[in-house]
């Protein structure tokens, strides 16, 4: 399999860090993006990741932003060449009920998870169809599907990401680029593991394989759709979710 370049979005997180390792298991080239003020730690989640043996290099942008985005990717393309997969998994939450959620709330889920996509994928898409080969994988969520208590802007975020999906694999299909979706469900992160046990409980007891996936599942189906072999998937939304929403 030839090494080609992959940008993860988001990449430092806690399920971006496990997709950056199962491309790098791939033989990928891979760069995982990160806000710029958050350089410090990136470079010690960059090291941690280099003395595993999982080769990867990291990059500042701020995914709410066309201009960073555009700089960011111009960045990677000059350092390593022409980016043949794409996932993006930035993302926020900014919980509250409609009634209590403030303009600020709405718009800064809406700006990283969704503008995102397009902020991104906008500026590599030409030159996936220019060498008819590219993977788009996008991170959207099982509440994107089925909506959640509270999430009014992370849900919208989270469903327009799959509309976007269906539409751009519709534009590139006949160009060997394809564009698809993974609905994660609970995943035992930082996030998940702060939520008092009461509550996790909860939120398990839902769940009908009875846990959380390990941020590895998501990895595992990411790196199926980018595979140089699944060429015949394209458009289509992969729940990953223990059977949480089904359809």
């Amino acid at each position: 399999m030839t090494r080609k370049i992959a940008l993860i979005t988001g990449g430092t997180g806690g399920i971006g860090t496990e997709i950056c390792r199962e491309l790098c298991n791939q033989g990928r080239q891979v760069i995982a993006g990160y806000l710029p003020e958050d350089e410090e730690a990136a470079r010690e989640w960059q090291a941690q990741l280099l003395a595993e043996d999982c080769q990867v290099d990291i990059v500042a942008g701020d995914v709410a932003s066309y201009e960073s985005c555009q700089a960011m990717v111009e960045q990677v393309e000059a350092r390593f060449g022409s980016i043949e997969i794409l996932v993006n998994c930035a993302g926020i939450t900014r919980d509250r009920t409609l009634r209590k959620m403030e303009e600020n709330h709405w718009r800064a889920v809406i700006s990283t998870n969704l503008d995102s996509v397009f902020n991104v994928t906008r500026h590599v898409v030409d030159g996936m169809i220019e060498r008819g080969f590219g993977r788009v994988v996008n991170i959207s969520s099982v509440n994107g599907q089925k909506g959640q208590f509270g999430q009014t802007n992370y849900s919208a975020a989270k469903a327009g990401i799959h509309g976007f999906t269906m539409a751009l694999a519709q534009e590139v299909a006949r160009k060997g680029v394809t564009v698809n979706t993974i609905s994660p469900g609970y995943v035992e992160t930082t996030m998940t593991s702060a939520v008092p046990e009461d509550i996790r409980n909860q939120i398990v007891a839902t769940i009908p394989i009875g846990r959380m996936a390990a941020p590895e599942e998501i990895a595992h189906a990411v790196g199926f759709l980018c595979d140089d072999e699944t060429t015949y998937i394209t458009g289509a939304n992969i729940p990953v979710n223990g059977g949480l929403y089904m359809s």
